[in-house]
């Protein structure tokens, strides 16, 4: 199923950018911009470099200067981010464009990008969580506590599943229909943000 092919190829972005470890690491796509894995490879990796400028950010020590420089990259990201899931719904809009859509078919609350968006983050919460787990320099009220979470969260991974692949099983069959609205962000904008706007 879809959801399942999603999440393994973002475990291996995960697992591949853990072994350097570091935002500022080179990015290399192993798959062909022609395939889907491409795109879901790289919205995986924007997503895995942002939660660790997230975790960066909140140091408390953190110098100002170096606090605006990643607010900046993290601001990229989002947008990056948003550019990804866009192209992954252009992919499942050509992928269904023959669909005979039934007459009573109705529309769902999120597009499949979106709900695969959430995927994403949900496999670097499930990484994350799990390596609470077996920290060795955590004691075992929180490695506990933090395998119940981690129950929860593969729970979770496992409704996702099922949601995405009916929701992709409804579009294919004609009962749902796919309708894309770009998200047309307005503070990266410099003719609809009137700071940016007043700085041109």
């Amino acid at each position: 199923m879809f959801s399942e092919f999603a999440f393994n190829i973002f475990n291996t972005s995960i697992e591949k950018y853990h072994i350097e470890d570091d935002v500022y690491q080179s990015f290399h796509n192993p798959y062909s911009k022609e395939e889907i894995e491409h795109l879901l490879y790289r919205k995986n990796w924007i997503d895995t470099v942002q939660w660790h400028y997230e975790d960066i950010i909140r140091n408390p020590d953190i110098n100002p200067d170096d606090a605006l420089v990643l607010k900046r990259k993290i601001d990229a990201s989002n947008q990056d981010r948003t550019d990804l899931v866009e192209f992954i719904d252009s992919y499942f809009l050509k992928k269904y464009q023959s669909v005979d859509v039934k007459s009573d078919a109705t529309i769902n609350t999120e597009s499949p990008a979106w709900a695969i968006d959430r995927l994403s983050i949900l496999a670097l919460k499930i990484y994350h969580m799990k390596e609470e787990t077996i920290r060795a320099d955590a004691s075992l009220a929180h490695r506990e506590k933090c395998q119940v979470k981690l129950e929860i969260l593969l729970e979770q991974k496992n409704d996702l599943f099922v949601a995405i692949d009916q929701l992709l099983a409804d579009i294919e069959s004609g009962t749902k229909y796919m309708k894309v609205y770009k998200q047309m962000k307005m503070y990266n904008d410099e003719e609809l943000n009137p700071i940016l706007r007043g700085n041109k």
